[in-house]
C-alpha cells in the first residue's frame, strides 16, 4: 500500500482500505455499449493494484448469459417488491480476469436489450436498483462503499439512506459518478411512488423533483456522499446553465462535493506494439508499422494507397452532441481545397448517414465511411490514420482521443470537458503540445484547426514531435485509480 493511503487511513483512524462495490448498467467486456463499460471494466483491476477489494455488480443481461453462462456460479435468490409487481432476483456470481463480478438475474428485465429505452427502460433500472439494495446483506462480501455510474443506479444512495433505517444500506458510503448528465432518468411523480415507494416528502424540488417530473440524478445528486464526473473540466461545466441540464444548482450547492477524475485507458488491449487487430505493429522509436497500418486501412476502405495523403478520421456516433453536423459543413470546402482523406466509422442519425453516403459516392477514393460498428476495424483506424477528429459539443471524458495518442494518431478537438483536460494545444516552435484545438463549436474554427494540422504534416519534422508526444502521453487507468482511491478515502 502506497505511504500516502496508509497516511489517509491513519487520519481517518483506519486500518484498512474499504471494500468497495461497482454498481453499474453495463461492463467491459461483458455488456458494453460505450464508455461507461469500459470504465467500469477497468477500475477494479487498477483499484485491486492498490491493495483494493473492489467488485462488480451489473444486470446479467442476455449478451453475458449466452457467452459465459458455464462460468457463472449461483449464490442465491429472492424476489424484488416493484410496486405492486412480485419480480425474481437471482444473483449470480463470475469470476473474470481476477475481478468478482455480481450478476442480477432476472429474464423479463434482463433477456433482451441492455436499454430498453422509455418508462420500460425506467422500470428496468428501478428493479435493479432495489434488488441491489435487497441483496447486499446476504453477498460474500461486505462493501463499505457503493460506486453509483449514472442515473441507472444513482437511487442507491437515495434508497439506502431513506428506506433502510438502521440496516447496513443506511450506513454505507456512496460516491455518483456522472459520466453524461444529459441522461437522467425521468418519470412521473406517480410512476415513481409505484416502482419505489418513493414518499411524497421526497417528490420535491428540494429532493429529486425537477422540472415537474422526478429524476433518477437529482435524487443521486442530493443523497450520495460524494459527486464524480469523469473530467475536471466537465465538473466545473456541469455547474452551468449550458452543460448542467438543469441541474446545475444542486450541483453548485454541493459544489464542495463534486470533483472530476480523467477515465484511464486499457493501455495492454490498445498496444501498438502488439494489438492483434492490425495488420502490423510498431512502437514510438520504430514506426515503420504505423506506414503498413497506413496503406492497410486505405486499401481496405476503397481509398486511394498514397503514403503521402494525411487520413482524417471519426470512430463515432453521428450526432450533432458529437460535432457532425460541423463536419457536414465544412467537409466539401475541405476536400475542394485540400489534399486529404476522409473516413468515419459509425452510426447515427439518418440525415448524416446519408450524408456520408453521399460525400463517398462525390469523392471516390478520398471519402469513405462504414455505417456500424467493427472493433477490428476501429483499432485499424486508430492506428493507420494521421489525425483523429473529435469536434464535440460536449464531452464528459471520452476515450478515443486517448486511445487514438496511444497509436500515434494526432487528435484535433474542441476544447470541452475531457478533450480540454486529455489534449495540449501543440507549438510548433516550442514542440509541446499533443493535438489540435478550437474553442468555440463553430464549424469554421474546426476547419481551421484541421488546416493547421495538414500544414504540419507537411513538415516531416514538426510532425514527428508530435507523434512522439502523443505517443510518450500515459492515459493508464492506474493513475485514475489513485484519484478514485482518494476519493474514497475522503468519504469517512
Amino acid at each position: 500500500m502506497k505511504k500516502e493511503f496508509r497516511d489517509l487511513l491513519k487520519s481517518k483512524g483506519r486500518s484498512e482500505l474499504p471494500a468497495v462495490l461497482l454498481a453499474a448498467a453495463e461492463c467491459a467486456p461483458l455488456a458494453k455499449t460505450g464508455g461507461l463499460a469500459d470504465v467500469v471494466g477497468t477500475l477494479p483491476k487498477s483499484l485491486q493494484a492498490l491493495g483494493f477489494d473492489a467488485r462488480v455488480i451489473i444486470p446479467y443481461h442476455r449478451c453475458i448469459k449466452n457467452k459465459y453462462a458455464d462460468r457463472v456460479e449461483h449464490l442465491f435468490y429472492f424476489y424484488v417488491q416493484l410496486g405492486w409487481r412480485r419480480e425474481y432476483a437471482g444473483i449470480e456470481k463470475l469470476e473474470l480476469d481476477g475481478v468478482t463480478i455480481y450478476l442480477v438475474d432476472n429474464e423479463h428485465y434482463f433477456g433482451d436489450r441492455i436499454y430498453w429505452g422509455g418508462e420500460g427502460e425506467i422500470e428496468q433500472y428501478a428493479f435493479f436498483s432495489r434488488a441491489v439494495m435487497d441483496a447486499l446483506p446476504n453477498l460474500d462480501f461486505a462493501p463499505e462503499v457503493i460506486h453509483c455510474n449514472d442515473w441507472h443506479t444513482a437511487m442507491l444512495p437515495m434508497l439506502g439512506k431513506t428506506q433502510y433505517p438502521g440496516c447496513m444500506q443506511e450506513r454505507l458510503k456512496y460516491i455518483l459518478t456522472i459520466h453524461n448528465i444529459a441522461f437522467q432518468g425521468k418519470l412521473s411523480y406517480a410512476f415513481a411512488k409505484d416502482l419505489l415507494g418513493i414518499e411524497d416528502k421526497y417528490l420535491t424540488d428540494d429532493y429529486m423533483a425537477l422540472g415537474g417530473c422526478a429524476n433518477f440524478m437529482k435524487g443521486g445528486c442530493v443523497f450520495a456522499d460524494r459527486i464524480n464526473t469523469v473530467s475536471p473540466s466537465y465538473a466545473r461545466e456541469i455547474m452551468t446553465d449550458y452543460y448542467g441540464e438543469g441541474l446545475e444548482s444542486i450541483l453548485k450547492t454541493r459544489a464542495d462535493d463534486v470533483s472530476g477524475i480523467i477515465n484511464g485507458i486499457d493501455k495492454d488491449f490498445f498496444n501498438p506494439r502488439k494489438d492483434p487487430r492490425i495488420p502490423a505493429h510498431y512502437d514510438r522509436g520504430h514506426r515503420k508499422g504505423k506506414a503498413a497500418c497506413k496503406a492497410a486501412l486505405q486499401e481496405q476502405m476503397g481509398l486511394h494507397v498514397d503514403p503521402e495523403v494525411p487520413i482524417f478520421a471519426m470512430v463515432t456516433r453521428m450526432t450533432e452532441q458529437k460535432g457532425f453536423d460541423l463536419v457536414a459543413c465544412v467537409l466539401d470546402d475541405l476536400m475542394g481545397r485540400e489534399e486529404m482523406q476522409f473516413m468515419l466509422l459509425g452510426s447515427g442519425e439518418e440525415r448524416f448517414e446519408n450524408f456520408m453516403r453521399a460525400a463517398e459516392y462525390r469523392y471516390k477514393g478520398r471519402v469513405c465511411s462504414y455505417i456500424g460498428y467493427n472493433e477490428n476495424l476501429a483499432n485499424l483506424i486508430y492506428a493507420g490514420s494521421d489525425f483523429y477528429l473529435m469536434p464535440s459539443r460536449f464531452e464528459p471524458c471520452g476515450l478515443s482521443q486517448m486511445i487514438a495518442m496511444r497509436y500515434g494518431t494526432v487528435p484535433i478537438v474542441r476544447e470541452t470537458g475531457g478533450l480540454r483536460d486529455t489534449v495540449m494545444p501543440f507549438n510548433r516552435y516550442t514542440g509541446e503540445g499533443t493535438g489540435f484545438c478550437f474553442a468555440n463549436y463553430d464549424a469554421w474554427e474546426m476547419r481551421d484547426a484541421m488546416r493547421a494540422a495538414l500544414s504540419c504534416y507537411k513538415n516531416k519534422e514538426v510532425m514527428d514531435s508530435l507523434i512522439q508526444n502523443d505517443m510518450k502521453a500515459d492515459f493508464g487507468f492506474e493513475h485514475s485509480a489513485e484519484e478514485y482511491a482518494r476519493l474514497y478515502l475522503c468519504t469517512f
